[in-house]
């Protein structure tokens, strides 16, 4: 048991309706009991990161797209996050709406535990050379996955990929995932690659219908820098967990390696461990 939640924040989806439905339960909850408490949409990054610091933890309503950009915010302000799914699969949410109350009540009375996700980070090097030295690219940061794959048409990209000083391959594809453990059951998953507990620090490399290639998918340690330098493309783009897309071109080089700090997501008492959430999300998609 750890101790109970004091000030607490509420994330949402303001285009889902449920969302909006469990944000007024939610507040209302914390109103009657005394709770400091705010809630702000998950893209509301400038709130975000105001209410954030001093925040116990922040409660995500809606469903994966959201609990990410929530994601990206607590990577700056390392605050604990609980994904609440309205979505439909919800890979990333421990808890189902209809549990909202029961789970607060388990979050004021301490009940829950933090469990420790690694997430990504990923520099575009600009140019063959890869970019100019004296320039420090912006990092992005990713909880699921780092994506670097073609633009709307229908045109396979070439990419040079390297694990650190190793050459892996040269891939003719729709693309490369690079995800994290938690990105596992993602776009990687959609893609061939396996599913790997979410508290491993490891970094999964994927082709995206790779064309005349024996590597479907590799898993690398989490200390390692993989590299994909575009060789090849009419158009190309940078997806980071589908929710930012970086225009790419020939000869830039998009680095991702391990974020250092993990991302923190609550464990309230009698959740579902993870293989049975798997084991009951893949019931529940489309065949």
């Amino acid at each position: 048991m750890t101790n109970g939640v004091r000030r607490i924040g509420f994330a949402y989806n303001p285009t889902i309706e449920a969302a909006l439905e469990l944000r007024e339960r939610a507040t209302g909850w914390a109103a009657m009991r005394g709770l400091d408490h705010w809630a702000t949409t998950a893209a509301d990054y400038d709130t975000l990161g105001r209410e954030l610091p001093g925040t116990d933890v922040l409660v995500v309503l809606g469903g994966d797209g959201t609990f990410l950009r929530a994601a990206r915010a607590v990577a700056d302000v390392d605050v604990p996050l609980l994904g609440i799914n309205v979505g439909k699969v919800g890979f990333l949410s421990k808890v189902e709406a209809g549990d909202l109350v029961r789970t607060l009540d388990r979050l004021s009375a301490g009940q829950y535990a933090l469990e420790h996700r690694m997430a990504l980070e990923g520099r575009i090097l600009r140019g063959a050379a890869g970019g100019d030295p004296a320039t420090t690219p912006p990092v992005h940061v990713a909880l699921n996955d780092i994506v670097v794959a073609r633009g709307s048409l229908a045109r396979v990209v070439r990419l040079d990929v390297s694990i650190d000083e190793s050459h892996l391959a040269n891939f003719v594809a729709d693309g490369l995932v690079v995800a994290s453990p938690t990105g596992s059951t993602g776009y990687s998953f959609s893609a061939g690659g396996p599913i790997l507990d979410p508290t491993a620090r490891n970094l999964i490399v994927t082709p995206i219908a790779g064309y005349l290639t024996t590597i479907r998918s590799v898993v690398v340690g989490g200390s390692v820098v993989v590299r994909i330098r575009v060789i090849d493309a009419h158009e190309a783009l940078v997806s980071i967990d589908g929710r930012e897309d970086v225009p790419i071109a020939v000869g830039d080089t998009v680095e991702v390696r391990a974020l250092e700090r993990p991302i923190r997501l609550v464990q309230p008492d009698g959740s579902m461990p993870f293989w049975d959430l798997v084991r009951k999300k893949v019931e529940l998609l489309p065949s």
